[in-house]
């Protein structure tokens, strides 16, 4: 599957350790299928946690994707585990495969510079906290977490989550980093790059293979 999206020409597959079946080791498997494919392998970690995060990235993620993050701590929290010092305190090991087994001599300069860090903003606390938070590359908004912040659970169309994604969208771009979302369907994707989202997650696995065997209706 990781194979496959990289040949149907996806720029990123994401590995979901939170709401998926993974475990490390499966995801060490997967993150070299994405890079010798040629897709990059994001690691949606499955909570705010230090250790998951540098375990996924030593073991040679692109990038991490960090859930429910509601406050400026949170967010502090995901770049102090995903950067070296000075940006942030993330374990030191250059024997690890992003480190190429200590044979790549400027290698905690370069994670630095091109390791992806993602937070989700899942609920309206996210919302109303986001002018706070830097030094991040996307700020991912979820859409079905942020229908349940609002009493809505699963209602992702419904206008008070699509006014409070249109929102956050707004001072995203502002703060002059890239936002990210989940599209469910094409028709969703098309509005969320008309609406200036950047970093879009589409569907998932097996949702894709369910409408490919047959079943097009599908319940979200």
């Amino acid at each position: 599957m990781v194979e496959s999206t990289a040949l149907a020409g996806m720029d990123f597959v994401i590995l979901d350790m939170e709401h998926g079946p993974f475990d490390l080791s499966q995801v060490e498997r997967l993150v070299p299928a994405a890079q010798n494919a040629g897709i990059a392998p994001i690691v949606r970690v499955g909570e705010n946690n230090e250790w998951m995060i540098l375990r996924a990235l030593d073991v040679g993620a692109a990038g991490v994707q960090a859930p429910q993050i509601g406050c400026r701590a949170d967010a502090e929290a995901v770049i102090h585990a995903a950067k070296y010092a000075p940006l942030g305190m993330r374990g030191v090991s250059a024997y690890t495969r992003a480190g190429d087994m200590n044979t790549r001599a400027n290698h905690f300069e370069q994670a630095n510079e091109e390791t992806l860090v993602i937070i989700h903003i899942e609920g309206i606390e996210g919302v109303r906290n986001l002018d706070e938070v830097e030094q991040l590359d996307v700020i991912f908004i979820g859409p079905f977490d942020l229908s349940q912040s609002l009493g809505i659970p699963g209602q992702t169309d419904d206008p008070r989550v699509q006014d409070a994604v249109r929102e956050c969208v707004g001072k995203i771009r502002a703060a002059g980093k890239a936002a990210g979302s989940f599209a469910k369907d094409i028709e969703t994707g098309r509005r969320w790059i008309e609406l200036g989202i950047q970093y879009i997650g589409y569907s998932v696995d097996a949702n894709i293979y369910l409408q490919v065997a047959g079943l097009t209706k599908l319940v979200q």
